[in-house]
């Protein structure tokens, strides 16, 4: 039957997946191009699906330790409040006892600052969430924005702050 396995006597369903590892590759290596074409710091690049689970991590050379929990962080929060994480910063930045809130609320796994893209199909549907870190906030946005475009999804926001290239650390 379509959508099992069979193993043995017996048969394992087959989970339906909305981003698959394919298309979370393309991804990843989109963005560490973006990434390098634009000059960027090394970075960390984090794809998670809807329900949060990671189906791609990579961390370039060089890339600080710290990253892959901050890029997942970054995913995570966006994933959680339905919008990239650049416009949670700008919605919250009057309110830091809700962010104080919502960190505790998600175990610390919220970090509102750009580099946080959703991942949607073409009928606006969230099918994930990426997140970079390693650069300033602007540019891993910027990166993870041109990663999801490459690989043929939109992301949510659909495109960088106009001087992401000025952002410093």
């Amino acid at each position: 039957m379509p959508g099992d396995s069979k193993t043995g006597d017996y048969y394992v369903k087959a989970l339906a997946v909305e981003l698959p590892l394919a298309y979370a590759e393309r991804i990843v290596d989109a963005t560490l191009a973006a990434g390098r074409e634009a000059g960027l710091l090394p970075l960390t690049v984090v794809v998670l699906d809807a329900g949060g689970h990671v189906v791609v991590q990579k961390r370039e050379d060089g890339s600080g330790i710290l990253r892959a929990e901050i890029a997942r962080g970054k995913a995570h929060g966006a994933l959680g409040m339905g919008i990239g994480s650049r416009v949670i910063r700008d919605r919250l930045k009057e309110r830091p006892a809700f962010q104080s809130a919502i960190a505790a609320a998600s175990d610390g796994r919220f970090i509102p600052v750009p580099g946080g893209v959703l991942v949607c199909r073409a009928d606006g549907a969230v099918i994930g969430a990426v997140g970079v870190s390693g650069d300033a906030s602007d540019k891993d946005e910027y990166a993870a924005i041109a990663g999801v475009r490459a690989a043929g999804l939109t992301p949510h926001p659909e495109s960088p702050v106009e001087n992401w290239r000025d952002a410093g650390l």
